[in-house]
């Protein structure tokens, strides 16, 4: 069996979870939130995502890096990735920040450290990693995924620095 991949019951426990602190919300909040799709299909460095698409919400984890960081995930990527349904039903995802004072009091609700991103080590897993691509705006450089560059190159996106908020720009270095 590979050891970078959940056994089936290990995938019952992270969805039991996710229905546990579903259901604690519920009651903390008095919402009637709903069963979450849950997939084990997500790939990169990232351990869990929230996802909203075309009306219809998902959770997706990534097996590998639940498989190696099992125990520490089952309670802090999982109550993180709750906690974005959570403020995504209460308040909507154009009126607060990702990980702002409100998602926060549901990771603290939750008994869990409302940590942005986790600490673990993925040096060691067989995990994908997007090239990335030098981008520039006027005051430093950054670097966009692939996913992100080819939403700037077909114009479905435009990105902007956070700092000056001027729009990034593909640097020359990339030309």
């Amino acid at each position: 069996m590979n050891q970078f991949l959940l056994t089936k019951a290990q995938k019952n426990q992270v969805i039991h979870q996710t229905r546990h602190y579903i259901e604690l919300a519920n009651q903390q909040h008095n919402l009637n939130l709903t069963e979450i799709k849950v997939k084990f299909d997500l790939k990169g460095r990232t351990s869990g995502m929230f996802m909203v698409r075309n009306g219809l919400t998902s959770i997706r984890y990534n097996e590998i890096i639940f498989s190696h960081y099992f125990e520490d995930s089952l309670i802090n990527t999982v109550a993180h990735e709750v906690a974005h349904y959570v403020v995504h039903t209460i308040w909507g995802v154009k009126k607060v920040k990702p990980h702002g004072k409100e998602w926060q009091q549901v990771m603290l609700m939750f008994d869990v450290k409302p940590d942005v991103t986790s600490q673990y080590d993925v040096s060691g897993l067989p995990l994908h990693r997007q090239t990335q691509h030098d981008y520039s705006c006027g005051c430093m450089m950054h670097q966009l995924s692939t996913t992100r560059h080819n939403k700037v190159q077909k114009k479905k996106a435009i990105y902007k620095c956070r700092k000056c908020r001027l729009p990034l720009r593909l640097s020359s270095r990339n030309i």
